[in-house]
């Protein structure tokens, strides 16, 4: 995981995303999701890991109960016109639990993670408090690292939920 960190501290344009999203001020903000493993599948590639041609998404989440779903729509709608050579999601994970079957609302954003649909996105990280880079991979990255795709123990244990990883897996094979 330390080789992983290295790769994203080393690349500018990776820590200036990383330095706007921070400056959103969200409690429990991370960049995650699909963002990273396009990124790290791209360097893996041999192509440039960073690039505006290489994104689809930005995917950001964050966890503060306080925010209305309203609110939440609100600033992603602001951020896009901010910085608009991004195509950003900004997610308020407390509302996001009803797009996973038989879920319970979400603790945190680590939660939310942590019971993504496959191992190769439940990857998160953001700068902390002291800037310095944070990553958090419940599942490790060896799915990731290796180009794999498989559900997370959330997903493969439960009926409904494996149906959507299935489904998800098809739709974009």
């Amino acid at each position: 995981m330390d080789n992983l960190a290295r790769v994203l501290e080393d690349d500018e344009k990776f820590i200036s995303l990383l330095k706007i999203i921070q400056s959103f001020e969200l409690k429990d903000c991370w960049l995650c999701a699909g963002t990273i493993r396009n990124y790290i599948w791209n360097v893996l590639s041999g192509k440039e890991g960073f690039s505006d041609a290489h994104f689809s998404d930005v995917d950001v989440i964050f966890f503060d109960k306080k925010l209305s779903y309203e609110q939440t729509l609100a600033l992603e709608a602001r951020v896009k016109r901010l910085y608009p050579e991004y195509r950003w999601e900004i997610k308020n994970q407390y509302y996001m639990h009803i797009h996973s079957p038989n879920t319970e609302k979400y603790t945190s954003s680590r939660d939310a993670v942590s019971k993504f649909p496959e191992k190769c996105t439940a990857i998160a990280v953001r700068l902390n408090s002291n800037h310095n880079l944070e990553l958090y991979a419940p599942y490790g990255v060896g799915d990731l690292v290796n180009f794999k795709v498989t559900p997370t123990p959330y997903y493969a244990s439960d009926a409904e939920r494996s149906l959507v990883y299935n489904n998800r897996v098809k739709k974009k094979a």
